[in-house]
């Protein structure tokens, strides 16, 4: 699997999907002005996956010009359980690191399923990313933003009514269409 496709197909569903639906109402101007590190990851296991996260940490740690980061991880963690378990691992890695507070991790996945929701439920393509993914995001400047942004409360029901209007059978044609870059 090469680098540049794996970046190619996450960028069409973030500018398709993310900010195309607008589910996230941060994320275009963070895009549009080149703040969002797009990291693939060679790791082949959960260890190797933590490394790599906490390399990320550190760099946006350092990096002040970087908003967020993306890293993607196509070779580990490819069943959503695993995955979804693992994100337990990185919330003790936050706080070994003294990071908690500083950072946050958001979830993507492919076969990302809420609890309470069938795998087909449209709303599981709110967090369905072409390729198992763990977003790093500034505490503070998601404080910001939700802050400067009215009835924060409303999106995910009204990310649930985009999606649900659209139906599982074209989201699923659309999510398909990222791998064609």
């Amino acid at each position: 699997m090469q680098e540049q496709s794996v970046i190619a197909a996450t960028r069409r569903w973030i500018e398709r999907f993310v900010v195309g639906f607008n589910l996230c109402p941060f994320a275009r101007r963070e895009l549009e002005e080149g703040r969002v590190r797009f990291a693939v990851t060679r790791a082949r296991d959960a260890l190797q996956l933590l490394q790599a996260l906490q390399d990320e940490l550190e760099l946006l740690g350092a990096d002040g010009d970087l908003e967020t980061t993306l890293l993607i991880h196509p070779e580990v963690l490819s069943g959503f359980s695993d995955y979804n378990q693992f994100l337990d691992d990185c919330e003790r890695l936050l706080r070994a690191l003294d990071l908690e507070g500083v950072f946050q991790i958001a979830s993507f996945h492919p076969d990302y399923q809420f609890a309470g929701t069938d795998p087909g439920d449209a709303e599981n393509f709110s967090n369905r990313s072409p390729y198992p993914m763990l977003h790093i995001l500034r505490e503070a400047s998601v404080e910001r933003a939700v802050a400067g942004y009215a009835d924060i409360e409303a999106v995910p029901a009204r990310n649930i009514a985009t999606l649900g209007k659209l139906g599982p059978e074209r989201l699923r044609a659309l999510w398909q269409d990222c791998f064609d870059v």
